[in-house]
């Protein structure tokens, strides 16, 4: 079996609507699963940081422009296998906060994007390891 080692960088939204803070999350298209916005580093150019690819698949996938508030990036591990490949992907997140832009300008990869508070967030997330960056990074939010 063939492993591949993939690296991936999205953000961790948060907007603040009347002493409520609000976290963007996305539906995708192929999977239908609910996580942060993500997607692979270089995807543009070939030298793309980490943090420059979260700022860029926050505007893809979310449709929204943000700004990264904490430098350093939550980072999950997980496996997964398609056909005879084992992908062996890490996820550095960026804690954000929203800038402008409108959530229905996501991408085709996107079927969905809606921002909510704590609690329906939780429900939402599909995936534990999005959960626990979640958690860390929530920490680092100035309130």
């Amino acid at each position: 079996m063939t492993t591949v080692f993939e690296t991936s960088a999205g953000g961790i939204v948060y907007k603040k609507e009347h002493d409520i803070f609000l976290w963007l999350v996305v539906k995708h298209k192929g999977a239908g699963h609910w996580g942060f916005p993500k997607g692979h580093i270089g995807d543009n150019h070939e030298n793309e940081s980490s943090d420059e690819a979260s700022l860029r698949e926050v505007r893809e996938e979310g449709g929204v422009v943000a700004r990264i508030i904490y430098p350093s990036p939550g980072s999950t591990n997980y496996v997964y296998k398609l056909d005879s490949v084992l992908y062996k992907k890490t996820v550095h997140y960026f804690l954000m906060e929203y800038v402008s832009g409108n959530i229905n300008n996501h991408d085709d990869e996107i079927i969905d994007a809606k921002f909510f508070a704590e609690e329906e967030l939780m429900k939402t997330l599909t995936f534990e390891n999005d959960k626990k960056a979640f958690k860390k990074l929530k920490l680092f939010v100035k309130i």
